[in-house]
């Protein structure tokens, strides 16, 4: 009896849950799928079940380029950005006093208070060809660069929001490991590159891979940064849906190449679902 009221409760806890992701995530995604097979006549969208536009995808070069752009981008930024994150949490969580660590996370992050087109907007301004850098530049008697509407400055936009993203669930690991696993390894004979190469890593790689998948996710399907950035000299996947919904008008294709996105995403948790523990963010 007490077993049944028990199963009772915990489906009524996690019914609303339930409820909310059935009818904000699963029935727009499949009504999202039904609609990628779709076809157009016209301006008209005609229901059939006909796979044309992940044809359509797989045979046109510019669509592939778009999705190796956003792949490669994505890859880029995820890497820098944890070379820069696992220093910045290291110096938190061991070399700032406890009383201290605070208000460094909350300077760390500070960028996520101000609005993501903002930020990327005033980093249009600081790579522009007046701006802060070619400014610079220019009392040393060198450039301007063209730094703007580049790949570079989409990946510098990029990882300077996810940098902090990345410090926090590595710090949230690394504030959890004993000392003693380094005093261990010392009285073993191992050097600090091995102590932290055999020991901290292995036990903080589950924070440095949720939040290389978090990056990778945020990052993949971001519009605005590329857009603002990147110009339209390279498009990704993310802008090139855009395209198919603003200017031309095809809802299915647009579908389409929105499953593919969802489909790489699915890809990369798979590839990473040994580690990701969302717990620890």
């Amino acid at each position: 009896m007490r077993n049944g009221r028990e199963h009772r409760l915990g489906w009524g806890l996690v019914a609303p849950a339930l409820l909310w992701t059935l009818a904000f995530f699963v029935l727009p995604f499949a009504g999202m799928v039904a609609l990628s097979f779709a076809r157009m006549e016209g301006r008209a969208i005609v229901p059939a079940f006909d796979p044309g536009n992940y044809i359509r995808f797989a045979t046109d070069p510019v669509m592939i380029k778009a999705l190796t752009n956003s792949l490669e981008i994505t890859f880029v930024v995820t890497v820098i950005s944890i070379l820069l994150a696992y220093p910045l949490a290291a110096i938190i969580a061991f070399r700032i006093p406890p009383r201290w660590q605070r208000l460094a996370l909350l300077l760390a992050v500070l960028p996520f208070w101000t609005s993501y087109v903002v930020r990327s907007y005033s980093w249009l301004l600081v790579l522009g060809q007046n701006g802060v850098i070619n400014r610079g530049l220019s009392w040393i008697g060198v450039g301007p660069l063209e730094l703007a509407a580049t790949r570079a400055a989409t990946v510098i936009g990029f990882v300077h929001f996810f940098v902090m993203l990345l410090t926090l669930t590595i710090y949230a690991n690394l504030i959890q490991l004993s000392p003693n696993y380094a005093r261990a390894a010392a009285d073993l004979g191992a050097s600090r590159w091995a102590t932290f190469r055999l020991v901290i890593l292995p036990l903080t790689l589950p924070g440095v891979m949720t939040g290389a998948f978090l990056t990778f996710v945020l990052c993949i399907g971001d519009y605005i940064t590329p857009q603002i950035l990147g110009g339209n000299n390279e498009l990704t996947l993310p802008q090139l849906i855009m395209l198919q919904l603003g200017r031309s008008g095809n809802f299915p294709l647009a579908s389409a190449l929105s499953v593919v996105l969802m489909g790489v995403v699915t890809l990369a948790y798979a590839f990473s679902a040994k580690w990701v523990r969302l717990d620890r963010v």
